[in-house]
């Protein structure tokens, strides 16, 4: 897919806008040493807590600890691999703690990511672009990015991706995690949650896992899940309340996104929450609560809303 290149995030949601004059509480006390010019190594505090430094500092101009404003990227060049479609490598050498590149895109709230994959599913599309900054904001370089945006995984990576606090700004920086030499390919570890059929993993790696993301193992603690976790507890107490012989099935399409409901399949019942209806193929997608995202046509299930 051919993607337009930018050098900053693009905001189409809402950005928390800061005068110039708030700080993030977060300051240091770095000085130059004798017989250097630069401050703010290691032992600086905003960087040890992933805070590009701030006005705030005293540092000053020598200052090391602002990767995004004043270190470029690294030089790399995109390739085509063998089994992993395009790719990344390095054209020269990185040291370990470097930064290599920002990781850029569109910055969509939720609600609009999740549009955007249902879309791309249904044009059969299986490349995708997201990485999660924070509650509901996800960059998206489907469209509009830069080439970190082609950087593969890999269960052995030597990079990271690591969330920095630039000016109040939320940013996703690409790291080396050890010396890379001019000519290998730069990986992270996606660390993905699979929902759909699995992915064979092609990394290479002696510590390769076979499959391209994991299987969720842990409830993920979101409000669907604390919400069904509360409900089911409510229903083992018996003061559960069940709504369907009051709720006319034919009109529980689009009005029922975010209820939770019981379902019953071969005398097992499964507690989820309706997230979305899709008017193709008629279906509702339903999370449970081990944070697996299912199909369903409701017409042909055994189901209840729970109120």
């Amino acid at each position: 897919m051919q993607y337009t290149y930018i050098k900053r995030n693009i905001y189409l949601t809402k950005k928390v806008k800061r005068s110039r004059f708030d700080d993030d509480g977060i300051f240091c006390s770095c000085a130059p040493s004798a017989g250097s010019t630069s401050v703010c190594g290691r032992d600086c505090h905003c960087g040890m807590l992933l805070s590009s430094c701030s006005s705030g500092c005293k540092c000053g101009s020598s200052c090391l600890n602002k990767p995004f404003q004043n270190r470029p990227a690294k030089k790399m060049k995109l390739v085509k691999t063998e089994k992993c479609g395009s790719g990344i490598v390095a054209d020269e050498d990185i040291k370990l703690g470097e930064f290599v590149i920002e990781y850029v895109g569109e910055v969509i709230d939720d609600k609009t990511c999740e549009e955007r994959l249902w879309n791309m599913k249904h044009r059969g599309e299986t490349n995708f672009y997201l990485c999660e900054i924070n509650r509901d904001m996800v960059i998206d370089a489907t469209y509009k990015g830069n080439k970190s945006r082609y950087i593969n995984h890999s269960c052995c990576p030597n990079t990271e991706m690591q969330k920095w606090i630039i000016d109040g700004e939320t940013r996703i920086g690409i790291f080396a995690t050890r010396d890379i030499q001019k000519g290998e390919h730069l990986t992270y570890d996606y660390q993905f949650v699979q929902f759909g059929a699995d992915q064979d993993c092609h990394c290479g790696a002696a510590s390769c896992r076979r499959k391209l993301g994991v299987r969720p193992t842990k409830p993920k603690m979101s409000s669907d899940a604390a919400l069904k976790l509360v409900t089911y507890q409510v229903y083992q107490n018996g003061r559960l309340q069940i709504g369907s012989s009051r709720v006319d099935h034919r009109k529980c399409l689009h009005n029922c996104i975010g209820e939770v409901i019981r379902i019953k399949r071969f005398e097992k019942e499964r507690f989820g929450v309706i997230k979305r209806f899709d008017k193709y193929s008629r279906k509702h997608s339903i999370m449970f609560e081990d944070g697996r995202v299912e199909l369903y046509d409701m017409s042909k299930e055994d189901w209840e809303l729970v109120r």
